[in-house]
């Protein structure tokens, strides 16, 4: 009985550390994900909430106390200092940089594109509004065809609501 309780209590032990082993980040729909693996390549660093062989940070460690014999590095217990960022870190950063840029640049250009786009939507919507009233305004006969599909010539009353709807188009994107 006791030896089963050794090796209930050892399982145990071996759940927990591998469960501490293993991956913990926020996915892009905001969801936590755990897994045995390391996430995808797109999961920025900071949606990683734990890593293997990494301790959650609880707390700010404090600041280690300058060594009196004047000096640096390791500290006087023994103390390693702190790892400098790698070659590859600092590639790693620079290809990181360079990819928001041209991100920023595309989505730019996008907005640039869309805002010329709709300029020019409102100018050609101006031109027309503009000819349209110049020849509601004119007096002359005008002709339009009706829901039943005949040609009818245009009232006193649809040229006035005609004339109103062009000068509203006008006002709003001849600017």
């Amino acid at each position: 009985m006791q030896v089963k309780k050794l090796l209930l209590l050892a399982l145990a032990g071996a759940f927990t550390l591998g469960a501490s082993a293993q991956w913990q980040w926020i996915d892009k729909d905001g969801r936590k994900v755990f897994s045995d693996r390391p996430p995808p390549q797109d999961v920025p660093d900071r949606n990683i909430l734990k890593q293997p062989h990494q301790r959650a940070a609880t707390f700010a460690p404090a600041a280690a106390p300058a060594p009196q014999d004047g000096t640096e590095g390791a500290g006087a217990a023994g103390e390693p200092a702190p790892p400098q960022p790698s070659r590859q870190d600092k590639e790693l950063e620079a290809k990181k940089a360079k990819a928001e840029a041209a991100e920023a640049a595309r989505l730019e250009a996008e907005e640039k594109a869309r805002a010329e786009r709709a300029a020019r939507l409102r100018a050609e919507n101006c031109t027309q509004a503009r000819r349209m009233a110049t020849t509601l305004g004119s007096g002359a006969p005008l002709a339009h065809i009706n829901a039943q599909g005949e040609r009818v010539v245009m009232d006193d009353a649809t040229r006035a609501a005609e004339l109103r709807r062009a000068q509203s188009v006008i006002a709003s994107d001849c600017r």
